[in-house]
């Protein structure tokens, strides 16, 4: 092989392996980032494909603040409080001043690290800010999840009177 040939192949070669590594390492960093959205259903019973987030993992969940949940420590900012879909309840622990618009019965999305199977110590709190407002994570995964409910017209006319 010449020496201008082999010349070429060794920068071409380094050029590819710079390259992978970049691309590596840029993948690397993108999933330490990554933050997995789960409703209160999935986290507990599983995504539709069988996927559970590992204790430790960083997430962001979304739902309602179940009234009468709300209990926060006198002598700190720590605030406890549930949040659940129409499925089972996940508590979400947060040491901070929450959102003006927070409040029960309203919507919330909540970014932390998943402490045990129902548990979540967050370190962001977002208030939805108005009643028409729902997070666009929140909605498409609570229509992927839940069946909007089916009245008949007797059923209906029974709730007007």
């Amino acid at each position: 092989m010449n020496p201008r040939r082999k010349k070429r192949l060794t920068l071409l070669l380094a050029l590819v392996l710079g390259l992978g590594v970049t691309i590596g390492l840029m993948l690397y960093a993108l999933n330490q980032n990554m933050d997995l959205f789960y409703t209160p259903t999935e986290l507990v019973q599983g995504k539709p494909d069988g996927t559970k987030p590992a204790v430790g993992q960083r997430l962001r969940i979304g739902g309602m603040v179940v009234t009468g949940s709300v209990k926060r420590d006198p002598q700190s900012l720590e605030v406890q409080f549930d949040v659940a879909d129409v499925g089972p309840a996940v508590t979400i622990k947060y040491d901070g001043i929450l959102p003006d618009l927070f409040r029960e019965g309203q919507g919330i999305v909540a970014q932390g690290v998943l402490v045990n199977a129902t548990t979540i110590e967050a370190h962001e709190v977002l208030a939805k800010h108005d009643e028409e407002y729902m997070p666009p994570e929140v909605a498409e995964a609570m229509k992927k999840t839940h069946e909007p409910l089916q009245y008949s017209e007797e059923q209906l006319q029974g709730s007007v009177q």
